[in-house]
């Protein structure tokens, strides 16, 4: 009885910490500086509150190698792109848009991975990759560069590429070091990066923006990446998987609550088959 209510415990955690992943596009469209600011004061508060996890907790923050060091910087800076990006997406067109673009990222990993990690191309992970590919045709409205949902899915599929970079590197890093530190290192570095946007890009800051991007760098990153990395040492990687795809879902429904945004028909049919398709591939890796 006690294992069972600690496993649905953790499954609470994970769906919590996944409702306030999501939770950050929401918060940006009432926010009303450009999109790499957001990217940059998310950065900053994540990793100044893992900073100072990391200092309590007396973690190591020493790296094995300098290839490490260049690997985890280089991810950094990828990093800094894929929230910049992402942010760009929404704000350009929808959080419906960017959540479902973003989704997509398994399409890229199915010819990256084999490529980096000398791994054979499976002719089933190529159907997904089409399937995901039709899904973003479906979703956009005409390949025109004066319609914004079209912008904001080229802006979406540059985060869901840098994503997939992200997920790959971080493959080669999970099995030398704990999740927060990994986390740590790639949005100080981020911060680092997109520092000087503080003195380039003109920003009005409001409270209402201050207060919303400290909740997605706090809240949305930094706590939410903690609960979700703690929830998932004791739950199956396939029910994590199938939580992780909610993500998107969240996302529309946080959407239609709160900025009263209406996906339309085009948007639901491209972003049920990209969700389906890439809930689908989460779960057969983790199999």
């Amino acid at each position: 009885m006690r294992t069972q209510h600690h496993f649905n415990k953790n499954i609470l955690f994970l769906h919590i910490a996944v409702m306030l992943f999501s939770l950050s596009g929401v918060i940006a469209q009432f926010v009303e500086v450009s999109a790499v600011m957001v990217a940059l004061g998310r950065v900053i508060s994540s990793s100044l509150l893992l900073f100072l996890i990391a200092v309590l907790k007396k973690d190591t923050l020493r790296l094995d190698s300098n290839k490490d060091y260049g690997l985890i910087i280089l991810t950094g800076i990828i990093m800094a792109v894929h929230w910049t990006t992402f942010f760009q997406s929404i704000q350009v067109s929808s959080v419906a848009i960017g959540t479902i673009t973003f989704s997509t990222f398994p399409l890229f990993l199915t010819f990256l991975e084999p490529f980096i990690f000398h791994e054979k191309l499976r002719r089933q992970s190529v159907l997904t990759a089409i399937l995901l590919f039709i899904g973003v045709l479906i979703t956009i409205p005409e390949f025109s560069m004066e319609n914004n949902t079209t912008v904001g899915i080229i802006w979406g599929m540059i985060c869901s590429f840098t994503y997939a970079l992200m997920t790959l590197a971080n493959r080669y890093f999970s099995v030398r070091y704990t999740g927060r530190i990994i986390c740590l290192y790639e949005q100080g570095t981020a911060a680092i990066v997109l520092f000087p946007a503080l003195f380039i890009t003109n920003a009005d800051w409001r409270l209402v923006d201050t207060a919303g991007v400290a909740f997605i760098g706090f809240v949305c990153t930094a706590f939410a990446y903690s609960l979700y990395v703690s929830a998932q040492k004791n739950v199956k990687a396939q029910t994590a998987g199938i939580i992780s795809g909610m993500e998107t879902v969240y996302g529309i429904i946080y959407a239609l609550l709160f900025l009263k945004e209406i996906p339309s028909a085009r948007e639901l049919v491209g972003g049920a088959v990209i969700l389906g398709v890439a809930m689908y591939s989460s779960l057969k890796t983790n199999n």
